[in-house]
């Protein structure tokens, strides 16, 4: 809470009712409110002294602060009333009680988790925090070695203190009590406590900070109580040590998918690939490399490796025999890749592509095989085409491939283009001897010596006359992006359910779980609505009403999305998350199990301090056009900021909860190794995190003249689609040593002896020749300085110390005899014989020969590579 002020002009105005001089007029109304309240009662005003401020004031007057708050608050309608139609301009702000900036966040910069067995010493976080069974009994053990130092009086004396602080790594905002926020800065050594609580700890148990810490200048901090509490005290009153513990507004559905007042779920993102041009398809191997392949429009294929970097050569190029244009907004290209469900043993990929033949727009289904000599490359002469057809327009081509459980491949045409089907007298989606306009499912394995695929036996309207047998399902009109749903990783409910996005024509875009033999309305229906009068009145119809639709109020061109069962955001499980092109919202749909209605929720960015972890986001470019799932079963989506196929704005995203990850360990896994050829070409992420917005997107036309510019995007927050009109859119610790103990007493721990003094900074730096963010020569700043690292025991575990203080998930490798650089004139030395365990906060927390002593010179300087994926391959 803090003082009633008036803003006005840029420069602070203070109530006439305050010691001060008198405000402007225009700010005199608002005060007037607070100085009238206060007088009604009997509360005097606030008192300044010479050169005070009125924050000064407050922080030193909270209780009358207190008040004055109150009195604003009672006074605010008539301020409304009386001050806005009085005046003609004026600015107030009104400061009022809220929230510090921090979330919840541990100290290795991850969201918390519900730890998988119960913790046994930091009892009160083992629904939810930052620590496993591990780092539970860790905690508890350098509890027990601190308090062999005391007596039974002391025991029972400071016990209670010691364990308190201890445990604040455990908190859900250990990040916040320890300022470990900013993962480039140090950390505090003890989490912060709260004034109240500090004086208490002064006052019983000063002189355990010896103890708790490793400082040369504890002697003196703890004979002063004001700097003992400048030390550990933390100013923000909300968050410190105990009252974060009782704040209601904290722990309410801690842990729980954040949403805004409007129920917009907030999400982060991580940008993983950029620089694509138009980006159209994701998928993986399934073939426990982790690998996954990228399609841009034009006609490439990009593969990626577990670690972020992709491959210099395409795992595909048919940009050669690819129709397409520069065109923002041209349909046609290459549209998607689907590789063998078996693809460890059947080593084949197929691709959905618009070509040109003799002047005849088609769409073409091939068969490629890997190449015998690389297996991040496609044999571009084993082309085999497994089915064409003719496309009467350049629109509407449909353009996904996928293989279902039962090994069957599933193809989604459009239905021709133009507007309104006008094809033939019912339209090419329910003629069932057209190809367009349907879902097909064909067989392709066992065809390498007869014909390029087969009919399933069981197909819905095999043996029905004139019908064509490859179809499944019927009625669709432009299905864009289908998926299949894993399953829920402990009941496998929903497995194998196939979910789509059919594009709309005037009013609705629709969402599809699609069926055997389904008919899905096209071009009767739109929606839930009747598009052609006469068809949709038949009773013949028989149509599958769509799971959900939207109007184009909120979206004109759905984007079909993903079930997430991941490992890592267990929130998420079972939501469905999809978005819209030409909006560029994100969207998600939730299933009743019970009921089998599905319930609707906006995705919006999460706020910059939300979404504040290390390679977090909170923007993206605006035209979503795809999905993608990597091996592992995480949600990616693919979009550009310029929707033309020679556009290199195009990014994949990974999706993010920021309120809570899988207990740490539970999502590992070791890729398979990936033979290379050629060279790699490391990540490095474009963009920023952005301010939101909350400008409406502008309407992108389908098919401009000029490639549209590229534009920041945020997630807009329409109104749920059943309202009339949407809402606008916004665009861990090393052990500390002991020594020996000296006098004991109630309340007094024996003193250590005489300790290595170190510096509390600990900031590390990577120094590249070339400018790399993710690599270089170790430097770290002690003591006013900045020093170079002998490689001398240094290991992978030192190495991840390094890249955590830089922001990088994991450290992939250290490199040794000043590889990456060496030190020139002037720089020091500083650390040698380091040996760490991975989990300290900074490498003076290792283990480590004496500040400013070495064996070694600049040519053994020590350098480490940091990446971008938590499990990253070398």
């Amino acid at each position: 809470m803090h003082v009633c002020v008036a803003w006005l002009l840029n420069e602070w105005a203070l109530c006439s009712c305050f010691s001060a001089p008198e405000p402007p007029v225009r700010a005199v109304c608002v005060c007037e409110c607070v100085c009238t309240c206060l007088q009604e009662t009997n509360h005097r005003p606030p008192q300044l002294t010479a050169g005070e401020t009125a924050h000064h004031w407050y922080f030193s007057n909270s209780a009358q602060a207190t008040r004055v708050f109150s009195c604003a608050m009672r006074g605010m309608r008539v301020w409304i009333a009386l001050c806005v139609l009085s005046q003609s301009v004026i600015l107030v702000v009104l400061l009022i009680p809220q929230q510090g900036n921090a979330h919840p966040q541990c100290l290795d910069y991850k969201p918390p988790f519900q730890p998988p067995e119960p913790l046994h010493f930091c009892k009160e976080y083992a629904k939810f925090g930052c620590c496993d069974l591990d780092r539970d009994n860790r905690i508890s053990q350098r509890f027990y070695q601190i308090m062999d130092y005391f007596d039974q009086t002391g025991f029972m004396a400071c016990g209670k203190y010691i364990r308190s602080i201890l445990c604040q790594e455990c908190s859900p905002y250990a990040a916040h009590l320890y300022d470990a926020e900013d993962a480039n800065t140090p950390m505090r050594e003890l989490p912060g406590l709260c004034g109240n609580y500090c004086e208490d700890f002064w006052l019983h148990c000063r002189y355990t900070l010896s103890l708790l810490i490793d400082n040369n200048e504890t002697h003196a901090i703890e004979e002063d109580r004001s700097k003992f509490c400048k030390y550990l005290e933390l100013k923000d009153p909300e968050y410190c040590y105990p009252n974060v513990l009782s704040n209601s507004a904290l722990n309410a559905d801690l842990g729980d998918v954040k949403a805004d007042p409007q129920g917009c779920i907030q999400l982060c993102l991580e940008e993983v690939a950029n620089g694509l041009r138009n980006p159209v398809a994701m998928v993986h191997a399934n073939d426990g490399t982790h690998r996954f392949f990228v399609a841009e429009q034009l006609g490439y294929v990009w593969t990626y490796l577990a670690n972020g970097s992709r491959i210099d050569r395409p795992f595909l190029n048919l940009t050669r025999a690819v129709l397409t244009s520069p065109w923002a907004g041209d349909e046609r290209g290459f549209l998607c890749i689907s590789l063998h469900p078996h693809f460890t043993k059947v080593k084949k990929a197929y691709v959905y592509y618009s070509v040109s033949v003799k002047k005849q727009e088609k769409i073409r289904i091939s068969e490629f095989l890997v190449s015998d000599s690389d297996m991040n490359m496609l044999d571009h002469s084993s082309e085999r085409t497994v089915l064409e057809v003719d496309e009467p327009a350049s629109n509407h081509n449909g353009g996904q491939l996928l293989f279902g459980l039962d090994g069957y491949l599933y193809i989604f045409i459009g239905d021709g283009g133009k507007a309104g089907d006008p094809f033939g007298k019912f339209g090419n989606s329910q003629n069932k001897s057209t190809l367009l306009g349907k879902v097909l499912r064909i067989d392709v394995d066992n065809n390498d010596y007869g014909a390029p695929y087969s009919i399933p036996s069981d197909n819905p309207f095999v043996g029905e006359r004139d019908a064509r047998p490859e179809i499944y399902a019927y009625g669709v009109r432009n299905m864009w992006r289908c998926s299949i749903d894993r399953g829920d990783p402990v009941s496998a409910q929903g497995r194998g359910r196939m979910l789509c996005g059919d594009v709309g024509q005037n009013k609705y875009e629709e969402v599809d779980l699609i069926e055997k033999g389904g008919n899905y309305g096209w071009r009767a229906k739109e929606g839930f609505s009747c598009y052609d009068k006469k068809l949709c009145t038949n009773s013949s119809l028989n149509d599958i009403l769509p799971i959900f639709a939207y109007p184009h109020k909120i979206g004109k061109s759905v984007t079909g999305g993903y079930i997430y069962r991941g490992c890592q955001m267990p929130n998420l499980n079972g939501l469905y998350i999809f978005g819209d092109f030409m909006s560029g919202r994100l969207m998600s749909l939730k299933e009743n199990p019970e009921t089998g209605k599905w319930s609707y929720k906006e995705i919006c960015m999460g706020a910059d301090k939300t979404c504040s972890f290390p390679k977090l986001i909170n923007s993206y470019y605006k035209y979503i056009i795809s999905f993608g799932e990597d091996e592992a079963g995480e949600l990616f989506f693919l979009a550009t900021g310029a929707a033309s196929a020679t556009a290199r704005a195009g990014v994949v995203y990974k999706i993010v909860d920021p309120s809570r990850r899988a207990p740490p360990g539970q999502c590992n896994f070791k890729p398979t190794p990936v033979n290379i050829k050629g060279k790699l070409i490391h990540f490095s992420p474009k963009e920023v995190p952005q301010m939101t917005t909350r400008g409406v997107p502008p309407a992108t036309p389908v098919r401009p003249s000029t490639p549209q510019p590229r534009a920041l995007h945020t997630t807009p927050r329409p109104r749920p689609p059943s309202l009339t009109t949407p809402r606008p859119a916004y665009w861990t610790t090393a052990n500390t040593q002991t020594g020996r103990p000296g006098k004991r007493g109630r309340g007094k721990p024996r003193r250590k002896g005489e300790r290595r003094g170190r510096s509390r900074a600990g900031t590390a730096r990577l120094v590249s020749a070339d400018g790399h963010k993710d690599r270089g020569r170790v430097e770290i700043f002690v003591r006013g300085e900045w020093g170079t690292v002998c490689d001398d025991m240094f290991n992978i575990q030192a190495a991840a110390v390094v890249c955590r203080q830089m922001g990088f998930p994991v450290a992939l490798r250290v490199a040794k005899r000043a590889e990456l650089g060496a030190g020139g004139v002037g720089v020091r030395i500083l650390l040698d014989d380091v040996e760490c365990e991975g989990t300290e906060r900074t490498l003076l927390h290792c283990k480590h020969a004496k500040l400013g002593k070495n064996n070694c010179s600049h040519d053994e300087d020590v350098g480490v590579v940091c990446g971008h994926y938590e499990h990253a391959m070398e």
